[in-house]
């Protein structure tokens, strides 16, 4: 299946957000935005960034197994540029395509190569996700609902890295040396974000069931992998209405929840805009 077209994932974008607006009471949302804590939201932003910092990491070791020894500041400079090109210039021109067309006009990289590189990278990411996913799910509240899918979760989370493991092996062998760093890595990426989600959670000027805002924020991240919207914009928003109404909470916090988490994500984007022109530092310039 083909992806979407841009304009149509900013069509499915607006239309989800429009949707999600008409269910709830805005002028609620305005308020719980207005009452959220600086505090916590800046250190939600901080946790944020050191989770980009040691994605940029688990990137560089990609890299250098093909033989690109970029310096970890020119990879994380890279990789915020990639940041900012992949919410502001998605489609054609998104970071993963902008990283593999600079590096393979410097250092005349195979495309292919690369292509795997930015592809195993995405993917030790989502592991981690549906692997913590899967365990805050099975000690949430939606585990009650559906007893069923508690015993679900947990074949998910106990399946979920060996099979990883095994396919890796399988049809990536050039990049089997680094597995266990890239994996490990991956799994403290989405950690440090679970732990910027829980204080977006705080910064919230009402109380919430945390275990349950933290799993729809892993299924929310997974909805947003999805080539489907812009930046996962709108998908976050619904999943968290249906996901609270499910559960007959209030889905304004949660909408509130998914917009602080897009404007610290957005913050953070930003930052790349500064390096855009050398983004891997004026000698290659």
């Amino acid at each position: 299946m083909k992806k979407l077209k841009t304009p149509l994932k900013i069509a499915l974008s607006l239309l989800l957000l429009l949707f999600v607006l008409r269910q709830i009471d805005t002028q609620k949302l305005l308020g719980i935005l207005q009452k959220s804590d600086i505090l916590w939201l800046f250190w939600g932003f901080v946790f944020f960034n050191i989770s980009k910092i040691v994605g940029s990491v688990r990137l560089n070791y990609y890299f250098r197994v093909l033989g690109i020894m970029l310096s970890q500041t020119s990879a994380l400079v890279l990789y915020y540029v990639g940041m900012f090109y992949n919410l502001f210039l998605p489609g054609g021109i998104g970071g993963d395509g902008y990283k593999i067309y600079l590096l393979h006009k410097l250092y005349k990289t195979d495309i292919k190569a690369l292509i795997q590189a930015t592809l195993l990278d995405r993917i030790s990411g989502l592991v981690a996700l549906v692997f913590l996913a899967s365990l805050l799910f099975a000690i949430s509240s939606f585990a009650q609902i559906w007893p069923l899918l508690f015993y679900a979760a947990l074949i998910t989370a106990a399946i979920t890295f060996p099979l990883y493991i095994a396919l890796y092996k399988r049809f990536f062998p050039l990049f089997v040396a680094i597995l266990k760093s890239t994996t490990f890595l991956g799994f403290v990426v989405q950690i440090l974000q679970l732990i910027c989600a829980y204080f977006l959670i705080v910064a919230l000027p009402y109380q919430v069931h945390t275990i349950d805002f933290l799993t729809l924020f892993l299924i929310s991240s997974v909805v947003a992998v999805l080539p489907l919207t812009i930046g996962g914009v709108g998908a976050r928003e619904f999943t968290f209405l249906y996901g609270l109404k499910i559960l007959g909470s209030e889905p304004s916090l949660g909408v509130a929840f998914s917009v602080l988490f897009f404007l610290v994500t957005l913050l953070s984007s930003t930052l790349g805009i500064f390096f855009i022109h050398r983004p891997l530092g004026a000698r290659h310039f």
